[in-house]
């Protein structure tokens, strides 16, 4: 089988920024030279992130996935709460009776691992969870549920990357020691900021 393969180059005296509205529209024409496409105009929304830009940046949040998530997986109440876990929580694999149905609780931890790309307030909670998909208890199922509760009251938090930002890049790490109650493993995790916007 025979492909094709498109090579664009544009060389230019001037500096280009990503922004400029004409050599965006020149780099589209030139793509639909080659290729079928359709311009769909901004960005607005794609795979669940939804994207709003102003002149001082722009936000990303998954405010409807969250809302579909909790309307799809309905908690029976409207209660919300004030941090996605409780601090100094260990969770050990023999706490509480196994689920009987535990793909449910499999689908949130998922669903809750795409989220927090835009949520890394969850991510910690998230990572403790997602350890026990393979066998998950009541004790597990209530802590999970407790981050569904934190998210419904905090359902309009969103990342905002400004557009006058430096480019200096930091990254912060930290690790727990032998903080797991099972096998005496640490947990680590970091951080990357490219200026003032989180990127890893």
């Amino acid at each position: 089988m025979c492909g094709r393969t498109l090579l664009l180059l544009y060389v230019d005296d001037m500096i280009i920024t990503g922004d400029d509205p004409e050599y965006i529209a020149f780099v589209k024409a030139r793509l639909r030279d080659q290729f079928l496409m359709t311009d769909l105009g901004p960005l607005r929304y794609f795979l669940g992130i939804e994207v709003s830009s102003t002149s001082d940046g722009f936000s990303i949040s998954q405010e409807k996935y969250i809302q579909d998530l909790l309307a799809r997986d309905a908690l029976g109440d409207e209660r919300t709460a004030e941090t996605p876990m409780e601090l100094n929580v260990k969770l050990r694999p023999t706490d509480g009776d196994p689920l009987l149905y535990p793909t449910r609780y499999r689908h949130l931890v998922g669903s809750l691992v795409y989220l927090a790309v835009t949520r890394p307030d969850i991510s910690y909670p998230v990572h403790i969870l997602s350890q026990f998909v393979s066998a998950p208890t009541t004790v597990h199922y209530s802590h999970l549920l407790r981050v569904l509760r934190y998210l419904r009251g905090t359902i309009t938090r969103r990342l905002f990357f400004p557009s006058s930002s430096s480019l200096q890049l930091q990254c912060y790490s930290d690790a727990t020691w032998a903080s797991d109650p099972t096998d005496r493993r640490s947990l680590s995790a970091y951080c990357v900021f490219l200026g003032g916007s989180l990127v890893a």
